[in-house]
């Protein structure tokens, strides 16, 4: 039985009455949680589900997010996690795109939508009554378990085609590797459509630890809710740790629960990384590497931050990472090259998109004979370097893609909503640092004669999910160019 459902069962038959996902005054076990992915699988059977039928979960982060992840894998269906921000543009997006057969959802998170969501059909998990028991069907460890969409270099968001054994293999090794138990109480910050956000409920469930849901912005509101419920485990991005550091009460008093802190999404400074090793010096700290298309990649031994706080570490465990050259050759240590990752936790591709997934996952380059044919590995566009002692250090990225709050934009995912709100002729995307978000980022356009800037920034906010949104729109009466025709992005940043 390779379902990667059947976790959740596992743990309901040693001690059912565990916690498994607590929402601030909300505690769901281990057995109610079971009971909930039933009564999902069985609502979606009755809705026409099939195995391999895609199923999107448009769903706040929370014990029902996770019951209807579980019941639509259960019953063989393949799950997406779609980010409750997301607007319906984005959504609707997602639903076509993969052939989705069912939207599940909740009545006040479509309320909270500036208009009506197209879907094929609709499932409400607030009209689910409790089910009896949950039994995963068999399901092979190469069969798709779940799709992860994330915005590509071009264009809109591509599907990650993660499998069974993708999720076992990613699970094992982050358990490993950071020591977690049974006992642990791991925060949940980040959404379940983030592979690093829902890696933390898969971790939590393996072990029979607990989840704790907060979904409150408001920094001083999490550390409040991380002191009360113990937490021992603390996941985050940039942007978030560094509003933590903003707080007091977390810069100045240790957390004494707290015991295991990690980082990845994007470069954390080091100056944030000594302030956190100072604020919460009781806690070890693990800075990582990952990209959704192979999951995790790298991690930095806690022993090793002191030393070299500005590394992502070496592979993980069962991953072997590769850096290469234009040529795909080895690079010597001290030499930038492209990160490649060959290992378990390698996906399938990209859904209904032969010609990008051939762009990315290619045969190994390193492997002889007929072993390059049988393996895949990913070509993840950032460039890195390797120090004598095998460290790796992140360079930058080969593409245009920005990384806001934690999240990957593509500048052309921003453009067509900028020119689908009919108010501009022409618009360049890019992005300014900014302490906060990582990434922020900037619209360069021209307006229309009869164009407004203040319908553009109102047309963005509808359309646009926060971390996408631009945090500046400069108005310009023309963009510049480069000799080949695209637009200048140096040139603008530079004069505007």
């Amino acid at each position: 039985m390779t379902n990667i459902a059947t976790m959740v069962m596992g743990i309901v038959e040693r001690t059912g009455d565990r916690p498994a996902i607590v929402e601030r005054d909300r505690v769901a076990t281990y057995a109610a949680l079971a009971r909930r992915a039933g009564a999902a699988s069985a609502a979606l059977t009755a809705d026409g589900v099939t195995p391999g039928d895609r199923v999107v979960i448009l769903l706040e982060r929370s014990a029902d997010a996770a019951a209807a992840f579980f019941g639509a894998v259960g019953m063989g269906a393949i799950a997406i996690n779609a980010n409750e921000t997301l607007r319906p543009r984005q959504v609707e997006h997602i639903l076509g795109h993969s052939g989705a057969k069912i939207l599940v959802t909740s009545p006040e998170l479509l309320d909270r939508q500036p208009r009506p969501i197209d879907a094929p059909q609709t499932l409400f998990m607030n009209d689910i009554s409790e089910g009896e028991r949950f039994d995963p069907v068999s399901r092979r460890g190469s069969d798709v378990a779940q799709i992860i969409y994330t915005s590509g270099s071009t264009g809109l968001p591509k599907g990650v085609t993660i499998t069974h054994d993708n999720l076992w293999a990613g699970t094992e090794a982050v358990t490993t590797y950071l020591g977690l138990e049974a006992d642990d109480r791991i925060a949940s910050l980040l959404p379940f459509s983030f592979d690093y956000g829902f890696n933390q409920l898969l971790c939590a469930i393996s072990l029979g630890a607990t989840l704790v849901v907060e979904r409150s912005p408001v920094p001083q509101r999490i550390v409040a809710s991380l002191r009360q419920h113990e937490a021992t485990v603390l996941p985050a991005v940039p942007p978030l740790w560094l509003q933590l550091l903003g707080v007091k009460d977390f810069t100045d008093r240790a957390m004494k629960s707290l015991r295991v802190m990690t980082n990845t999404g994007g470069r954390l400074p080091v100056a944030a990384v000594r302030r956190l090793r100072q604020a919460q010096p009781q806690a070890k700290l693990f800075l990582m590497y990952g990209l959704t298309e192979a999951f995790r990649s790298t991690y930095l031994p806690p022993e090793e931050v002191d030393r070299r706080p500005d590394s992502i570490g070496k592979a993980i465990p069962g991953a072997e990472i590769l850096v290469l050259n234009e040529r795909n050759e080895r690079c010597a240590p001290g030499e930038p090259g492209e990160l490649v990752h060959r290992g378990p936790t390698v996906a399938l591709g990209y859904w209904n998109d032969a010609e990008a997934t051939a762009k990315v996952y290619r045969p190994n380059p390193t492997a002889s004979g007929d072993e390059s044919d049988a393996e895949r590995v990913v070509f993840s566009g950032d460039l890195v370097r390797r120090d004598d002692e095998g460290f790796l250090y992140f360079v930058g990225r080969r593409d245009k893609m920005i990384k806001s709050l934690g999240f990957r934009v593509s500048p052309d995912e921003v453009s067509e909503v900028l020119h689908a709100s009919g108010e501009v002729l022409e618009a360049a995307v890019g992005s300014e640092p900014d302490e906060r978000w990582g990434e922020r980022v900037v619209a360069y356009v021209v307006l229309r004669p009869e164009g407004s800037l203040d319908r553009l920034q109102q047309f963005c906010g509808r359309e646009l999910p926060r971390y996408m949104q631009p945090g500046r729109i400069v108005v310009l009466p023309d963009l510049p160019r480069t000799a080949t025709g695209k637009y200048d992005l140096e040139s603008l940043r530079s004069s505007a």
